[in-house]
């Protein structure tokens, strides 16, 4: 039989960004066993990447930038005889939608659009305000009418999409929901050890652009130093200083380090995602509860989004909306080390169940037929 081709058309190098590693990277393999043959295509450079979010280096990132366009040109003709181009997020950070309309409407390839967050509402961090003002804003409604499938990370993202189809009278493409997963075989495959005789660790995981959502729950973790003995430990690639900026006692840094990630993360005893409840957060898919879920550690998390399907309350974990829940169950979770246990296993079910690579094999692969 022979194979089927996929061009993946993503924004960033192989095994660098999350959004990528969890959406597609980790599904590589099943492809390959599955007799698709594919191609990932990046629009940055790792040079280009490794400045992106770093202040300054203007000249570098427009330069970065303009050569990504013209890789672009490249990578578009090669796929012009692909069964599938898998399009994540858009083929340029900035501009109209060309390329897409060239692969659609030129070349008559199938587009699997792919989004894990609300993309089209501008969230770009302070470092880049440049690149909002050259970003097209009605470019995520278009690309959906041209694609072929959608694929979307929660109920929130695939409702918008469906919404976008339904200004195009002729539109017959499928918004499918496709959820954000983790391998519990290959990467997420080291339980949390539950040992009630040492210090309790809360943790929180994230790039530097989320570290904003960390200031809502500060004063709540200042007031539990009061009562409680444990660690604060952030796992992120740029150090928040709480404790010299935020007087946090219980406050450690751990660089975030794709080769101690796990382990750093399993030694977590209570996991937290707090969020702020903006058109933003709705979109995002839970990600950081997922990761804390999948190595059997209990989550307190924000009641945004598919956040509000993923904990069973009081089951699996907390959903807290309100400075006292925040601090009810955070205390909860600190005094009862059995009850962390159990919550931890019921978690890692959810995952196992719902929210796993091995889960949702037969959905993502059918985004290719």
């Amino acid at each position: 039989m022979k194979k089927k081709t996929i061009k993946f058309l993503v924004p960033y190098p192989y095994d660098i960004a999350p959004g990528q590693r969890f959406r597609y990277e980790q599904y590589l393999d099943i492809l390959t066993e599955n007799n698709f043959e594919y191609e990932l295509l990046s629009f940055l450079d790792e040079g280009t990447n490794k400045i992106l979010y770093k202040k300054g280096h203007t000249i570098q990132k427009i330069i970065g930038v303009l050569k990504g366009f013209l890789r672009r040109f490249v990578h578009i003709w090669k796929a012009r005889n692909a069964d599938f181009v898998f399009l994540f997020r858009e083929a340029t950070p900035v501009g109209f939608p060309i390329f897409e309309w060239i692969l659609v409407k030129v070349f008559n390839r199938k587009i699997i659009y792919d989004f894990d967050d609300a993309i089209w509402i501008h969230a770009t961090s302070s470092q880049n305000k440049l690149a909002a003002f050259f970003k097209s804003p009605d470019k995520v409604k278009q690309i959906c009418n041209w694609s072929y499938k959608i694929s979307v990370g929660n109920e929130y993202l695939q409702k918008n999409a469906i919404e976008f189809l339904n200004t195009f009278a002729n539109s017959t493409t499928k918004a499918i929901l496709n959820p954000t997963t983790i391998d519990l075989e290959k990467k997420h495959n080291i339980l949390h050890e539950h040992n009630p005789n040492k210090k309790p660790i809360i943790g929180w995981t994230g790039s530097h652009s989320t570290l904003i959502y960390l200031e809502m729950i500060i004063p709540i973790l200042k007031e539990l130093e009061q009562k409680y003995d444990f660690v604060f430990r952030v796992i992120c690639n740029q150090n928040p200083n709480l404790d010299t900026e935020n007087q946090l006692k219980s406050f450690e840094f751990v660089k975030w380090n794709k080769e101690t990630e796990i382990k750093d993360l399993s030694e977590l005893d209570i996991g937290v995602m707090p969020l702020t409840a903006d058109a933003w957060a709705e979109g995002k898919c839970g990600f950081k509860a997922l990761q804390y879920m999948a190595l059997g550690i209990p989550a307190v998390i924000s009641p945004i989004g598919v956040n509000k399907k993923i904990i069973n309350q009081n089951e699996n974990g907390f959903l807290a909306d309100t400075e006292t829940e925040w601090k009810e169950y955070l205390s909860f979770l600190l005094e009862n080390p059995q009850k962390r246990q159990e919550m931890g296993t019921l978690a890692l079910k959810t995952i196992q169940n719902e929210y796993s690579v091995k889960s949702n094999t037969e959905n993502f692969l059918e985004l290719f037929e």
